[in-house]
């Protein structure tokens, strides 16, 4: 039994074989080939924030892999009635084979695998989104080939997004460079052992960051649960833009990912984002096989 809690439980190996599998399931599923590799299986998905990709791609990936998934409202079950996670855990224990959860706070996650007998997955929280940046992994290999040694640029929070991405570009070979404002920078425990790990810069200065990168990435300005600071967030964040200036610093043949959904205009430029729609809609499908790769390995490992 395996958990994805975060990516920095994951070794290196562990990442880049599940994007292998990853890569292997995506193949036979474009050619009919069926994977009923967890046949007889049963997903519980509990939802405390809303989600597209995160539900979709997880409800799908289950029935690719022969299984089935419950879509379980944090509002239907007795947690949203002040029923404590360590029993959540112990009670779907005995109904079910594993539980994704997408939820605000990062200890629920851990405590779940704390008190629960099955694999836990992180379907996000406000510390890190780690299936998402599995996908991002599994993308820039697509289009680039390999990891290692290319350069990724983060431009805009230090939220989640940014903390993931950190580890994940690390733990793989990749310079990792994060422009974001002073006061809104990234984990400081992830940004001191990217330091200590890897090629790592965090500044405030978004060219300087951007400055031959292979792979510009950005996120929302304001994510779920920071609506009441949108206003203000906009005035800080107004110039942490992907734009042509961005581009034109960066590599020539430069890619462009976003986690979705986009603010165009906010964030990244209509201009750019149509420009590299192609690479950011190739990210978001491989949710669904990154996070089949990601269940086979905690449901069979």
């Amino acid at each position: 039994m395996k958990h994805l809690l975060k990516l920095a439980d994951w070794t290196t190996e562990e990442i880049i074989a599940t994007l292998d599998l990853a890569d292997k399931l995506k193949y036979e599923k474009k050619n009919g080939i069926e994977h009923h590799i967890l046949k007889g299986k049963t997903l519980g998905m509990i939802f405390s924030k809303s989600s597209t990709r995160t539900r979709v791609s997880f409800e799908v990936g289950m029935y690719d892999l022969g299984g089935s998934a419950l879509f379980l409202s944090h509002r239907d079950l007795q947690i949203g009635r002040g029923e404590p996670i360590k029993d959540t855990a112990r009670v779907l224990s005995r109904f079910i084979d594993g539980i994704m959860i997408r939820t605000f706070d990062q200890a629920d996650v851990e405590t779940l695998a704390e008190y629960g007998s099955i694999p836990i997955i992180n379907g996000l929280t406000d510390y890190c989104h780690p299936c998402q940046v599995l996908a991002d992994l599994q993308t820039i290999r697509e289009h680039k080939g390999s990891l290692e040694g290319k350069k990724l640029c983060y431009i805009g929070d230090g939220n989640n997004m940014a903390n993931s991405l950190i580890v994940g570009g690390i733990k793989t070979g990749m310079k990792v460079a994060i422009a974001c404002p002073k006061d809104y920078q990234p984990d400081a425990e992830i940004m001191k052992w990217a330091s200590e790990n890897g090629d790592f810069l965090c500044t405030d200065d978004i060219l300087l960051a951007a400055a031959d990168s292979d792979v510009l990435y950005t996120d929302v300005w304001a994510s779920m649960g920071q609506e009441s600071e949108a206003e203000e967030r906009k005035k800080i964040f107004k110039n942490y833009q992907i734009n042509d200036s961005v581009i034109a610093v960066s590599k020539d043949d430069v890619m462009v990912l976003h986690c979705l959904p986009a603010h165009r205009e906010e964030e990244i430029t209509a201009k750019v984002f149509e420009e590299h729609a192609n690479e950011i809609f190739d990210e978001a499908e491989n949710r669904l096989h990154a996070q089949k790769a990601v269940l086979v390995k905690c449901f069979t490992e």
